[in-house]
């Protein structure tokens, strides 16, 4: 599994990295997670807001930082 967190290195998206952490932790996922911070790159998946949580190149989570519980949810 890949898993992509895109942002600009905010607060919020550092947060977004933690709480995908812990998801995937918790679960126990043999899972990739990349930071993706250049813009064009964020762009390429419409992403107008961030921080944006990409699961197997779909977007699943854009414009907030959701909890770790609601992260595994989509994982």
């Amino acid at each position: 599994m890949l898993i992509k967190v895109l942002g600009s290195g905010c607060t919020n998206c550092k947060k977004l990295e933690e709480n995908t952490r812990k998801a995937v932790e918790a679960l126990g996922l043999d899972a990739t997670i990349e930071k993706v911070t250049d813009f064009k790159d964020i762009m390429s998946y419409g992403v107008m807001k961030t921080p944006a949580l990409v699961v197997d190149e779909k977007v699943k989570i854009m414009g907030r930082v959701p909890t770790a519980e609601e992260i595994k949810k989509y994982l």
